[in-house]
């Protein structure tokens, strides 16, 4: 005969601790992070290149220009149509496919022996590649994986780009002045090959797929929100179709100006130029690149908390704040350089790197509330697309502007002045006066572009 447990048996009465977990959408997003990071590595060592490539090949800064140019232009009108790729099939496939077009990009352009090579490289195969896993990718998983917290997962990914920047940056110099300019890029492309095995496990397509549900999803929802219908169609028809709409709404067009100043005042002239640009001031070229590098610090720092606030303050108002910041900055930095560094550049170092893509957040959030949760990723990726192609035309503007005048003080000015017209556009923004309230997965009245012609 069986006794029955006594309350004091140590044994029977033991009750199992459950082992606390990490939620698989956490490890989908650092995933996330590293491919993001790999993307950008590239991109953000490019200005590193110039001067060796001068000093080997004799090509001008224009030229120079023109490869980083071609690169952010095809960056940013593939974004939109990867959105719709990402959306329809397998994201491991789509990213997998971008890595490897990053590594082949930059383990090739060590074979470069005219100028048309490195367009064709740069340009071309990098820009394909990381276009494919740009922000929309992050937009994609974060709308895909996190019900909750998704302004702070997007204020991660944005803060990927300075990652790339930060760890690769100092180390691109520093390869480059020992072993030349090739070794450096052959870095990038064996790092973006060495992510590819990590989408296979653990990363996951969706929710579904993992068999669990997004972060903060409800278990009653969990069907709803986790599984997905692939769409019929064509995905270029229904990309341009998406375009074709948001453009009849002036929040679109608004958006998409904001981000092509954006892109033209970060990746276009800073990212680029900043390290030449010091140099021209008798700056060495390591200690001007550990400045671009730190600025990656702090725009890691100010792009995740931007996603905290994006949160809990109404996103065009953190956007006004953002860009009449980054407009204040670029007046200064003219001043600022020099063969050493004084301690008021350290300012502009603190208050540029914070600023650095703290734009994100708000404008994916944004792009959700006034256009809903089915077109805000490909909406995105347009409104990204004309970031990146007022990258492509900074870059290359800032890179005549030197040749023709010796020097980057129109390209600061011009730079600053487009940054103070995107904040006040922002004030016409439909809504942007009220205090209103987004429901998560819905678009408010007060919001709807069908309303604000």
């Amino acid at each position: 005969m069986t006794l029955p447990s006594s309350p004091a048996d140590p044994v029977r009465n033991t009750v199992p601790r459950k082992t606390p977990r990490i939620h698989r959408a956490w490890l989908v997003a650092a995933v996330t992070v590293l491919a993001l990071v790999a993307a950008a590595a590239f991109r953000s060592t490019t200005g590193a290149f110039f001067e060796p490539l001068e000093s080997e090949f004799g090509w001008t800064r224009s030229q120079l220009s023109t490869a980083v140019t071609i690169n952010l232009v095809v960056y940013g009108l593939v974004a939109p149509f990867a959105a719709t790729l990402l959306e329809r099939f397998s994201m491991r496939f789509v990213a997998a496919m971008a890595l490897g077009l990053v590594s082949a990009g930059a383990g090739l352009a060590v074979f470069v022996s005219e100028v048309w090579q490195l367009w064709l490289l740069w340009g071309g195969l990098v820009g394909i590649g990381t276009g494919a896993i740009a922000l929309v990718f992050g937009a994609v998983v974060a709308n895909r994986w996190f019900a909750a917290r998704r302004g702070l997962v997007m204020g991660i990914f944005s803060a990927a780009n300075a990652c790339g920047q930060l760890i690769f940056l100092p180390t691109i110099v520093h390869l480059t002045g020992l072993h030349g300019w090739r070794t450096a890029s052959l870095l990038v492309a064996g790092f973006a090959l060495a992510i590819v095995p990590l989408l296979f496990w653990p990363f996951a397509n969706s929710p579904a797929e993992a068999k669990t549900t997004a972060y903060g999803a409800a278990e009653a929802n969990a069907t709803t929100a986790t599984t997905k219908t692939r769409p019929a169609g064509n995905a270029m028809a229904e990309t341009l179709g998406v375009l074709r709409h948001a453009m009849r709404f002036r929040a679109f067009w608004i958006l998409a100006f904001t981000f092509w100043i954006c892109g033209w005042s970060t990746n276009g002239l800073i990212q680029t130029h900043f390290i030449p640009a010091s140099h021209d001031h008798g700056m060495p070229a390591t200690t001007a690149s550990g400045l671009l590098a730190l600025i990656g610090v702090f725009d890691i720092i100010g792009t995740i908390a931007s996603g905290w606030l994006t949160d809990r303050v109404r996103p065009w108002l953190l956007l006004v704040f953002y860009y009449g910041l980054r407009g204040a900055s670029l007046l200064t930095v003219h001043s600022l350089l020099g063969p050493t560094v004084e301690p008021v550049l350290w300012i502009f170092i603190l208050f540029y790197g914070l600023d650095w893509v703290a734009t994100v957040p708000p404008t994916v959030v944004l792009c959700r509330q006034y256009f809903g949760p089915v077109r805000a990723a490909v909406v995105f990726g347009w409104v990204f697309a004309f970031h990146m192609v007022g990258a492509g035309v900074g870059a290359l503007t800032a890179g005549i502007g030197r040749d023709l005048s010796g020097s980057y003080l129109i390209a600061w000015i011009t730079a600053a002045v487009l940054c103070f017209l995107a904040a006040a556009s922002l004030f016409l923004l439909p809504g942007s006066r009220k205090a209103v309230e987004a429901e998560p997965e819905s678009v408010p009245d007060e919001l709807d572009p069908s309303r604000v012609d």
